[in-house]
């Protein structure tokens, strides 16, 4: 693949010894984060799991809250996820751009006190609508939880939102200061003009983040019209235009997580196999048709909705099949090109980034079955959907981010790996993941509804499949506890030294 003709590749930006023991500092503070709520949220969904087998009694975990800890559960692995991942990727990026430290410092401590207030919010106020929070659901609990948890929880999502779009600013920023945005589109390499040489990281940064700005803006206007009417200054009827905008948010920045798990995979994987992973016109193509399809491909969350327009439903599908192939086929393949016959260096770091691409691809093939018309009406609402968001999310991103911050707590610790370690932690993960995922496909190919506190008995097979996933989530939390060590340590080591 080769790159824009006549290309000028920018000098790599230097910076202070100050400025890096900062940034350094910064991220490790990051890592740790990462280490600590990590288990934790691993361990409520093991409590989830618990009730779904019925191992854990109906009179300890009641609906209620039952319903609260699955809120939590998912809108802290999604934030978790973005957080780490933006954090990794700027560790990257200051090697090409110049980042503003404050901005950095803003999202951290906003997302300390966001997550604070959600914990407050769900675990003690019961605040349990889910992590969709949906009209009019989430501000009219009859009795289940106070008014006081619906106002710390939109009041938590409101400062991490906004915490977040100044990080997300700042780093678009960054890059249109040292590349202009249409050169860090890779607009250039579509045309065949002249320009500056963009690396493929780059380009997919600044996608991820141009898409992921405009689920921020609908979350603000959809925050905006829910604080009208708790206000009492308008009264919102309309649940559609709410739901829009929340599925629109939510839809966006989970798939922003996966792009910038894969923007790192790009960036560091080609260290371990000792090649370039170069951009190109089919690169640049391939990621630009991805801004556009990615904010569209939404509307296939909305198929059961019958008041929304036949067109919007038919443009999700649409969508939905044309963003899997430039993303996939042009990453996946370019992986496989990019490790076949090379030298690779098979760490704990470059084995979970390789088997991350390998787990988004086929948590995107049940996420592409999912959003078609036909399948769906008979998965709508059955465990096949956390299926497939577990196997790219769990299995793909996850993977990769846990690789990368493995790899830079490596580096900066100087620690040796011991590789059979390495091995038996990236086994584990990968052996309870895929088994855990299973049971849901296998739910989902049964009709089994999601978001169940317990089954009733006429869908036993619910039951017992909550149970054998409780297996296999005790294989992966083994080789989490694994990476914790070994990771947790090297931090703690770099930490001393930063």
């Amino acid at each position: 693949m080769s790159a824009s003709p006549n290309s000028e590749a920018l000098p790599m930006v230097e910076m202070s010894a100050t400025e890096t023991r900062s940034a350094n500092r910064l991220t490790l503070f990051w890592v740790i984060s990462l280490l600590i709520l990590f288990p934790f949220l691993v361990l409520l969904g093991l409590t989830l799991r618990s009730a779904q087998s019925k191992l854990l009694p109906a009179d300890l975990l009641p609906a209620e809250r039952f319903y609260s800890i699955l809120t939590l559960h998912g809108l802290g692995m999604v934030g978790l996820w973005f957080v780490a991942v933006m954090a990794g990727v700027c560790v990257e990026l200051r090697k090409y751009i110049r980042l503003r430290m404050w901005a950095n410092w803003t999202a951290f401590l906003g997302t300390l006190l966001g997550v604070v207030l959600l914990v407050v919010a769900t675990l003690i106020g019961k605040y349990g609508p889910g992590w969709y929070f949906l009209y009019p659901l989430s501000i009219s609990p009859k009795g289940v939880w106070q008014d006081w948890a619906t106002y710390t929880f939109l009041l938590a999502i409101a400062i991490l939102g906004v915490s977040w779009s100044v990080w997300n600013i700042d780093v678009l920023w960054g890059i249109a200061r040292r590349y202009s945005l249409s050169a860090a589109l890779s607009w250039h390499y579509i045309t065949g003009r002249p320009g500056l040489e963009v690396p493929p990281f780059i380009l997919i940064v600044t996608i991820s983040i141009i898409a992921n700005l405009t689920g921020l803006i609908s979350a603000v206007i959809m925050l905006g019209l829910y604080g009208l009417e708790l206000a009492g200054f308008a009264d919102m009827s309309d649940a559609l235009l709410m739901k829009n905008l929340i599925f629109l948010f939510g839809h966006l920045i989970v798939n922003i997580i996966m792009y910038l798990g894969v923007g790192l995979v790009y960036e560091l994987l080609p260290e371990f196999a000792g090649r370039p992973w170069k951009n190109s016109r089919w690169v640049a193509i391939a990621w630009n048709l991805v801004l556009v399809l990615i904010i569209i491909a939404y509307f296939h969350h909305l198929y059961m909705d019958f008041a929304q327009y036949k067109a919007v439903q038919i443009i999700g599908q649409v969508a939905s099949y044309g963003v899997a192939i430039p993303s996939a086929v042009v990453s996946v393949y370019g992986a496989l090109a990019l490790v076949w016959r090379a030298r690779m260096q098979w760490s704990m770091a470059s084995m979970m980034m390789y088997l991350g691409v390998m787990g988004w691809c086929i948590g995107g093939m049940g996420a592409l079955i999912d959003s078609t018309i036909a399948f769906n009406t008979k998965f709508h609402n059955t465990l096949w959907v956390p299926a497939h968001f577990h196997t790219y999310f769990l299995l793909g991103v996850v993977l990769m981010i846990l690789g990368g911050t493995f790899h830079l707590c490596g580096k900066l610790s100087g620690l040796p790996e011991n590789l059979r370690r390495s091995r038996w932690c990236t086994a584990l993960i990968c052996a309870g993941g895929y088994g855990f995922v299973l049971m849901f496909y296998l739910g989902g190919a049964n009709s089994i509804p999601r978001r169940y506190a317990q089954y009733h008995e006429l869908i036993s097979t619910g039951t017992w499949l909550a149970g054998a996933a409780l297996v296999f989530i005790t294989v992966l939390f083994v080789g989490v506890l694994i990476y914790l060590w070994e990771t947790g340590r090297r931090c703690v080591v770099a930490l001393k030294k930063v």
